[in-house]
């Protein structure tokens, strides 16, 4: 069985959509703009905001900080706790834990973010230690938080998973050479985790245990 675990935040533990969409709202509204379909900002969940505004509103560099800067005042006052926690989450990490293994999170999300939601919902006892996005932009790829939990939690590559629900996940675990399991009850379509070159995709968190259990369907491991 794979040793270390590092899992996403965002719509692999948690569900966050309606705080990240009102958090987005509120941010361009001050931006001068109006969003009436909530449904499409669900894809502002999982890549970096900063990238997000700047794609999906067509934001210049500066106006993409801005508009990250709006985001963050709603997010962090009421907007971070508008989340719950996936149903079936605690028993797979209970679960993990009682077979030895170390779970990290590894997230886009500012680390300190991440760290609140994890012990609002209790999930700090399963957890050795979480991993995020810094406040100042130079660490927000899914790619380089990977690379920075696997030296600062002295994890070896070959033992390590990046479980997640979006193709980021999968795309920073191939940047670090580490095998990769897409999840299903997230935000993110088999078809995109597929396209990503997911090592494995799970429906459900008891198939995550399952396929973590039995590391040889992991096909890029071998045995």
């Amino acid at each position: 069985m794979l040793t270390n675990i590092l899992f996403d935040l965002d719509g692999t533990l948690t569900n966050p959509f309606e705080g990240i969409t009102n958090s987005v709202l509120y941010a361009l509204q001050k931006c001068g703009i109006r969003e009436k379909d909530r449904r499409k900002l669900s894809a502002f969940i999982g890549p970096p905001l900063l990238t997000s505004f700047q794609e999906f509103y067509k934001m210049t560099p500066e106006e993409a900080r801005t508009a990250v800067t709006y985001y963050r005042e709603y997010y962090s006052e009421q907007g971070i706790f508008e989340n719950a926690v996936i149903d079936g989450i605690p028993a797979l990490l209970k679960a993990l834990k009682e077979r030895g293994a170390r779970l990290f999170v590894a997230t886009s999300k500012p680390e300190l973010f991440a760290e609140r939601i994890i012990s609002h919902y209790s999930l700090d006892k399963f957890i050795t230690r979480v991993f995020g996005a810094s406040l100042d932009e130079t660490r927000i790829e899914k790619s380089a938080v990977i690379a920075y939990a696997l030296k600062e939690g002295s994890i070896p590559p070959v033992t390590a998973l990046m479980v997640g629900d979006r193709k980021h996940d999968i795309a920073g675990a191939k940047a670090n050479d580490i095998a990769s399991l897409g999840v299903l009850f997230g935000f993110g379509s088999r078809e995109e985790l597929e396209r990503a070159g997911a090592d494995a995709i799970a429906r459900t968190p008891e198939e995550v245990l399952s396929l973590i259990e039995t590391s040889a369907a992991l096909g890029r491991l071998g045995s």
